[in-house]
């Protein structure tokens, strides 16, 4: 978490100082967050977007468990 608020405030906060409104913020804020989680890469989760991620986790989720005993 406090790596993407670093992220957020090194990306988009502080390049575009001073705002002039909080409406500018609120819509600074909402598109880098659209951005974040579904275009931007993350190495960590094998250089895919987030949602992209969560999708294949859903997707393996659904996936029937073989289960075998001995």
């Amino acid at each position: 978490m406090e790596s993407t608020i670093g992220l957020f405030k090194t990306e988009l906060i502080k390049p575009q100082h001073p705002w002039k409104t909080l409406s500018q913020v609120e819509l600074a804020t909402a598109e880098w967050i659209d951005w974040y989680n579904h275009r931007r890469l993350h190495g960590e989760i094998g250089h895919i977007p987030p949602v992209e991620y969560e999708a294949d986790y859903y997707t393996e989720l659904k996936k029937p468990q073989v289960i075998t005993t001995i």
